[in-house]
């Protein structure tokens, strides 16, 4: 194939990395496999623009991104737009879509294995038609991820520790707000604390993401509005890896679902693939199914769709 590999010189793992030799290893490795691989490491707020070209170049087949999960969701969304294939480098904190992926986690490890991939085609999601692979969220992740921008911090492990406080902070202090949403035929009118949708369902894993992205549909989270007792005992849930039998969460499955937010506020927030952005008030989120073509080194379980009790 002929790819063109975009590093991250500013996420996670790689702030750490000689990134000249991990290029040259790069380098070694693809064209060891019988590829063609241009590699280019460059600054954080040059990483969208150098993708995107990269993607219009003539003759590429594929796009190798390395970063934390947002550079990832970007290129995602920048692969499935030009039709190329995604090979995935993770050098972020969480690595959300490269554990979905089954991808290994060491970043020199993730190279050998990309080399040795073939493509596959998975599911992709989209929400006002902004692309994301892990999920769509509102109310307390919302709420935690903005404490949590509000602190200090420079390394991996200090970005832990300050995503640790900021939950704490929610705890404490967890939103309420009302939302109308439509999914699969049915209505509803609700309080609640927090409302989640992901790319496919979240499977049992603490981390919260889905093991498997080839089943064609959204999960659909809606949590009912808690006390601190009650985000302290879906903290406990989420931990034992029974995050949907706790009593405040309705679940259910869709290809698609629509939110409508009825209350306007002006400091209204949603996070997509961990970026905390503004949101508007109708909010409608599709599945892509099969759309996205990754680079994997194991073949994708092929699932068919699990229900969900939806209790709404």
């Amino acid at each position: 194939m002929n790819l063109f590999a975009v590093f991250n010189r500013d996420g996670g793992t790689f702030r750490t990395t000689d990134m000249d030799a991990y290029c040259a290893h790069a380098l070694r490795t693809f064209e060891g496999a019988g590829h063609d691989i241009e590699c280019h490491v460059v600054s954080g707020d040059r990483v969208v623009e150098t993708m995107e070209k990269a993607a219009a170049t003539p003759g590429i087949e594929g796009l190798i991104a390395g970063g934390g999960d947002g550079t990832i969701s970007a290129a995602a969304g920048i692969a499935w737009r030009s039709g190329i294939a995604l090979g995935v480098v993770p050098a972020g904190t969480m690595n959300l879509f490269a554990r979905s992926l089954k991808l290994p986690l060491d970043i020199w490890q993730a190279l050998d294995a990309l080399a040795a991939a073939t493509p596959e085609n998975i599911d992709i999601a989209s929400a006002n038609g902004r692309s994301f692979v892990h999920q769509f969220s509102a109310g307390m992740h919302a709420r935690m991820v903005r404490y949590r921008n509000s602190m200090t911090f420079g390394s991996r492990l200090g970005k832990m520790r300050a995503s640790v406080r900021a939950a704490v902070g929610v705890m404490f202090n967890p939103p309420e707000f009302e939302v109308e949403f439509k999914a699969e035929g049915k209505t509803g009118h609700r309080k609640v604390s927090a409302i989640s949708v992901s790319n496919n369902e979240f499977g049992p894993d603490p981390l919260m993401y889905a093991d498997n992205l080839t089943r064609g549909h959204l999960g659909f989270y809606i949590a009912d509005p808690l006390k601190p007792a009650g985000v302290a005992r879906l903290t406990f849930d989420i931990l034992r890896g029974r995050f949907k039998e706790n009593v405040a969460i309705t679940a259910m499955t869709a290809t698609e679902v629509e939110l409508h937010f009825p209350r306007e506020r002006h400091d209204i927030r949603c996070v997509i693939d961990g970026e905390l952005l503004p949101m508007d008030r109708d909010v409608r989120l599709k599945i892509h199914a099969g759309e996205l073509k990754v680079l994997v080194n194991e073949p994708l379980p092929r699932g068919e769709v699990e229900q969900q009790g939806s209790g709404i």
